[in-house]
């Protein structure tokens, strides 16, 4: 049970509410997840179960992409629906041409400020808990980039477009910037995560069917293998020296490792090493300028699983 599974997280449910149900059903000892949606969103949520949260870190870096609805001429703390009116302003000026204009300019990569309430952290407290405390802490912009926006509808005062963009990129602050660049404000209604990476809407897994596959005893042909999960990372086939010196945590070089493929863009990217049955039995990464190998993580029980003792 080391693996991933796709789950559509429902309405008014936290992201650590799913993770807790996840792990109920699947009796899984560990269950993470790769990217917080907030209680108002929907949409793909990862879970990591046992072992694969050991790379949860690395799918987090996952481009993500989104359909949400924006909702002009009104301003909330939170910026969307779950808070507090702050302003309102009319929206009657506003053509479909301007609505454009203002969208259009938040496409590229640019600072974007997160917003004060936000799973971030301030001294080891979630800052959504001292904003609602009214104690709101700012944290400083940080570069964000939005690789696809478009527009699907526009009937004023809601505007419906698709994103896809990096992580830590906020959809509800985007949408706020929208309507503070229109001079009339904004708050997302509606938020849908469509894909995290290349796992998206059309392979997740409500809650009611995950219950359903727990007691059918099924859930192992739906969970995702991280040599799945991580299809397109650089890998090599491992021999069975390779897999006993990795099980030991023997030291590395070039030459233990032998051919990856694809090659890595850079030095720094992590290399799966795949044992018998593309169990992964190791993430490493290649440091050139000593030919040595390091270890990013080991997965023991994936070792041992492939025969390998």
């Amino acid at each position: 049970m080391n693996g991933f599974l796709v789950i559509d997280k429902p309405v008014e449910m936290t992201s650590a509410q799913v993770v807790a149900r996840v792990k109920r059903l699947t009796g899984a000892n560990k269950v993470g997840h790769t990217g917080t949606l907030d209680p108002f969103a929907t949409g793909v949520l990862i879970c990591c179960l046992n072992q694969a949260t050991r790379l949860a870190g690395y799918l987090l870096k996952d481009t993500k992409r989104y359909r949400a609805v924006l909702h002009l001429g009104i301003s909330t703390d939170t910026q969307d629906s779950t808070g507090e009116v702050m302003a309102r302003a009319t929206v009657g000026h506003l053509t479909p041409e301007t609505v454009a204009a203002a969208v259009g300019a938040f496409k590229g990569t640019f600072q974007q400020q997160p917003p004060t309430y936000s799973a971030l952290k301030h001294k080891g407290v979630p800052l959504y808990k001292l904003a609602r405390m009214g104690k709101p802490v700012q944290k400083p912009p940080r570069e964000v980039t939005v690789s696809k926006l478009v527009i699907e509808t526009i009937a004023l005062p809601e505007v419906t477009f698709e994103v896809a963009c990096s992580a830590g990129t906020y959809i509800r602050t985007l949408g706020a910037d929208i309507g503070r660049q229109l001079g009339c404000g904004g708050h997302l209604t509606a938020l849908r995560r469509l894909s995290s990476g290349p796992f998206g809407t059309d392979s997740a897994l409500g809650l009611e069917r995950l219950e359903e596959i727990a007691a059918q005893g099924d859930l192992e042909r739906y969970l995702i293998s991280p040599a799945q999960a991580l299809a397109n990372w650089p890998r090599v086939e491992a021999d069975e020296r390779l897999l006993a010196k990795v099980r030991h945590g023997q030291p590395l070089r070039t030459a233990d490792v032998g051919c990856i493929t694809p090659a890595p863009r850079n030095p720094a990217d992590p290399v799966l090493v795949l044992g018998p049955g593309n169990r992964l039995a190791a993430v490493i990464g290649y440091q050139p300028e000593t030919e040595k190998i390091s270890y990013h993580c080991v997965f023991a029980d994936e070792i041992n699983a492939s025969g390998i003792v």
